[in-house]
């Protein structure tokens, strides 16, 4: 130890549980090692893969002359913003139309979920949010860090591997009017495990009743049904009843935009008045947290998704469908679901949720150099 230094008596921080996968992968120098801890789009022969609708949308803005590199507004690129709004709520959608959504570009999934919880920590009258158990690993990290309340509430059930209906409506039952909700609209991470519409229909009068305050995390719209529409239908359920509520956006997974850090937080509001007072918050607490976001992903993203290369886009996520029935057809998959008795295989989203215990994954980094997560990896589409 340097005693020299000022920083001599700080600890040296673990590795983050997901992202540290990638980084033990990257130092092993086996041949055969397989990298299972991050879901992101590679070739057959585990090269990392750009969509070729990215790559077109990319080749069209490198020959539009007239686009420059500066600041953005601190909301970011209006037109991102507008369709963004649309992909999740609906195109006809009333609160749109009513201009009762404001809707600001930020740093993926990650950063959206964390400037929403850092505005309600400041603007909201319940100081609690409500997450789904299990859930992603990084939402305790992001609400607990702007400052909220983090709880869980019962979701998934390990002897049926499916929903826990009943404790979650008795959870979400038992909170305190007016607390925060996650919820996953769909594809949810880690178990791939959704409630149906009906089941949806429930949730949402249970919160509404309750003054509870829906706050959506969507990471994989389009991979859940195949469908962008349908994987919106929880989202747009409780648009529909003219109720408040937020919604994260990310087109990491969607569009392989990992490193593009292209995201979305919308609220959805009572009036106008009130949306555009929201945005005059959020744009309080974006100026110190980054200024303002970048532009080039949010450029593909908003070419992608305007009405000429739309139908490109929709036939690329329709393919997922294809890997979904490999992975469930799958001869080895299967049988490890089979002997292991903790391998659950979602064919609907494409979900693997693993189940294992930490001495499970030091055995398959050790003795197989398969780098899984601690509790479940995704697979998704390559082609």
């Amino acid at each position: 130890m340097d005693s020299s230094s000022v920083f001599a008596n700080i600890v040296r921080a673990p590795e983050d549980a997901i992202l540290g996968v990638t980084v033990a992968y990257n130092k092993d120098s086996s041949p055969d090692k397989l990298n299972l801890g991050v879901g992101a789009y590679r070739t057959e022969e585990g090269k990392p893969l750009v969509l070729k609708v990215v790559r077109r949308a990319e080749q069209m803005l490198v020959n539009d002359n007239s686009r420059v590199k500066e600041y953005l507004p601190i909301v970011g690129l209006a037109d991102f913003n507008k369709l963004s709004a649309k992909l999740i709520f609906g195109a006809d959608s009333p609160a749109i139309q009513e201009n009762r959504v404001t809707t600001v570009q930020c740093l993926s999934g990650t950063g959206s979920l964390r400037v929403g919880a850092e505005f309600l920590a400041r603007h909201y009258h319940q100081l609690t949010i409500y997450i789904p158990n299990p859930t992603w690993g990084n939402h305790t990290k992001i609400f607990g860090l702007a400052g909220l309340s983090v709880k869980a509430y019962r979701y998934y059930d390990p002897a049926t591997r499916g929903l826990d209906f009943q404790g979650l409506l008795e959870d979400l039952g038992a909170a305190p009017s007016g607390s925060i909700v996650l919820l996953h609209a769909c594809a949810h991470n880690p178990t791939g495990v959704d409630p149906t519409i009906e089941q949806w229909e429930q949730i949402r009068q249970l919160m509404r009743s309750k003054g509870l305050l829906p706050f959506f995390d969507s990471a994989y719209q389009g991979f859940a049904s195949g469908n962008l529409d349908a994987d919106a239908g929880s989202v747009r359920m409780f648009v529909a009843d003219g109720g408040e509520c937020l919604a994260a956006q990310s087109y990491a997974k969607n569009m392989g935009l990992y490193g593009e850090r292209v995201g979305a937080l919308s609220i959805v509001c009572k009036t106008a008045d009130v949306a555009s007072r929201v945005e005059s918050q959020l744009k309080l607490v974006i100026r110190p947290m980054y200024s303002n976001p970048p532009i080039h992903g949010a450029s593909i993203v908003a070419t992608i998704l305007k009405d000429r290369h739309i139908s490109i886009y929709l036939n690329s996520i329709q393919k997922n469908d294809t890997m979904k029935e490999f992975l469930y057809s799958n001869e080895v998959l299967n049988n490890a679901h089979k002997d292991s008795g903790f391998i659950e295989i979602n064919s609907t989203t494409g979900n693997i949720y693993s189940g294992m215990e930490l001495q499970h994954v030091h055995y398959n980094i050790c003795c197989i150099q398969k780098y899984i997560k601690n509790d479940f990896f995704d697979l998704l589409d390559p082609a």
